[in-house]
């Protein structure tokens, strides 16, 4: 299907070169924070809280559902890992969904199937019923993770952009710990009613999602990309500080649709993207693939979700017996991880996602090598039939809570502002698509193969071995992330291009933004 023409745009960009006082520059914390943007940002990242909820109630749910249902150690690794292997479909799909239909509606499909799947979970007369409802609500997981930063990134003002597409790691980090405070309050109910109860609230936030979403505008982007120009200034001219603002960015996003339009005609849709991406990339596209799919790769094989679902097994393991304190234990481990991705959030504008990424990937690293040596040393202790020592106990907790943390200031907001972010207007949703799926792929292996992988070769070896892939993965960090921060969208594709690729700092995106002329 061919696109709409774009309609011509036009505005002296020269008279604005000297004076970005429009564009909401000076300090990041001094800037103000647009409200209608503050108001789209926060309704599209709450989707997120689907896989967060599903994340952390699901780490005290399997206990009771494993007890009720009678099934194996397998069938329980299946039953958690089953759903982000089939959000990997949904992320998969999200891209040509939201580029056919447009970023709303797919946020409200998004909704829709994590309500079906919630339903039939908590419903679930048995095993396979019960895993059918994980495959739905996994699809719509998939969906929801790729299309909220990215709609979200498309609406960002430039200088607010680092904190308003990383809130889907809020939103992640809350619905965890909703997840955790439901555990903790149905723990003490009958084991046949329990579970059900914490699997089917689940359905409250998607029913909010679907209706909440009507307030919502379109993102500009796909607007102009589907020839809608008047719609897209409307909703700029509310997102942004100034009229004058609204008019530059809907200047910079259609000299950029006009670009592409120019290049190709059958660009609606995102058709012939995929061909683009794979086919016939060119060396930026590759770099920015590379950086995409890596960073999503290592969020996830650091084994962050599976630490978080099988939190009770691991803290069990220590020398935890009570379910009431197992479940407390998680409640407090879900408030430090929601402070400290407030934190990064509050952040990411001011010092930039570089440098947060490389702490927390760093801080991660230390933390699981603690976590392992404290491991090695109760099982030593079990092996000799000795006391379990109550620093070990201590220590595996405090690294654990230190692990998610980290992962809070760092991979874990910073993933989703990098995949909406590099990738160009007429290859975001795809590409990020592509790398969320990636990252879905890894975390449905890690949790199906983490309590198979620790039997084999205990639980302190297993985190030993995820510490070995954190330091490679800040190695990748260093080498390969550049620095984003106070690039528009239209901007950061220069960064992969040759002139850049020796430099990947700080230093290179004040070079580009020189360069490149005002945000």
């Amino acid at each position: 299907m061919a696109g709409a023409p774009v309609e011509s745009f036009e505005i002296n960009s020269d008279e604005v070169d000297g004076d970005k006082s429009f564009l909401g520059g000076g300090p990041p914390g001094k800037a103000p924070m647009n409200r209608d943007a503050l108001a789209c940002a926060l309704l599209a990242s709450t989707t997120s809280v689907l896989l967060g909820y599903d994340i952390g109630v699901m780490s005290g749910a399997v206990v009771f559902i494993k007890e009720n249902l009678r099934i194996t150690s397998t069938q329980v690794e299946i039953l958690v890992g089953i759903l982000n292997v089939c959000s990997l479909i949904g992320s998969l799909a999200s891209g040509k969904t939201s580029d056919y239909i447009g970023r709303r509606y797919t946020i409200v499909l998004a909704a829709t199937l994590f309500l079906v799947g919630a339903l039939l979970m908590s419903l679930a007369p048995s095993y396979p019923f019960l895993v059918a409802g994980r495959v739905i609500a996994g699809i719509g997981v998939g969906y929801s993770l790729m299309i909220a930063p990215v709609y979200t990134a498309e609406l960002s003002p430039t200088t607010r952009r680092g904190f308003l597409t990383s809130l889907p790691e809020f939103f992640i980090v809350f619905g965890i710990l909703l997840g955790y405070i439901s555990n903790y309050a149905f723990s003490g109910l009958p084991v046949h009613m329990n579970w059900r109860l914490m699997l089917g609230l689940a359905a409250i936030p998607s029913i909010f999602i679907g209706f909440g979403v009507i307030a919502m505008p379109e993102s500009p982007r796909w607007l102009v990309m589907n020839g809608r120009n008047d719609e897209a200034r409307r909703v700029l001219i509310k997102v942004s500080d100034t009229k004058e603002e609204a008019e530059f960015r809907l200047f910079e996003i259609t000299k950029a649709a006009s670009d592409l339009q120019s290049k190709q005609t059958n660009w609606r849709g995102g058709q012939g993207v995929w061909k683009e991406l794979f086919l016939r990339p060119s060396k930026p596209v590759r770099r920015m693939l590379v950086a995409a799919i890596g960073i999503n790769f290592f969020m996830q094989a650091s084994g962050n979700d599976a630490v978080i679902y099988y939190c009770p097994e691991v803290f069990k393991d220590a020398g935890i017996g009570s379910k009431k304190k197992l479940f407390g234990i998680n409640v407090v481990m879900g408030l430090s991880k929601t402070a400290f991705v407030l934190l990064s959030a509050f952040f990411l504008d001011r010092f930039g996602r570089r440098p947060l990424l490389l702490l927390g990937s760093a801080g991660m690293t230390l933390s699981l090598a603690v976590l392992a040596m404290g491991s090695k040393s109760l099982e030593h202790s079990i092996s000799n039939n000795n006391s379990k020592p109550v620093w070990a106990i201590a220590v595996s907790i405090v690294a654990v809570c230190a692990f998610v943390s980290f992962f809070s200031i760092g991979l874990g907001p910073i993933t989703w502002v990098y995949s909406s972010e590099i990738f160009p207007m007429r290859l975001r949703a795809q590409g990020s698509g592509l790398a969320i799926s990636v990252n879905r792929l890894v975390s449905g292996v890690v949790s199906m193969t983490f309590l198979t992988i620790a039997k084999k070769i205990t639980f302190g070896g297993t985190f030993f071995l995820l510490a070995g892939i954190m330091t490679v993965g800040t190695v990748f960090f260093y080498l390969v992330m550049p620095e984003t921060k106070g690039l528009a969208l239209e901007e950061i594709e220069s960064l992969f291009e040759d002139k850049h690729t020796s430099r990947s700092g700080g230093d290179v995106g004040r070079e580009t933004k020189t360069e490149a002329g005002p945000d």
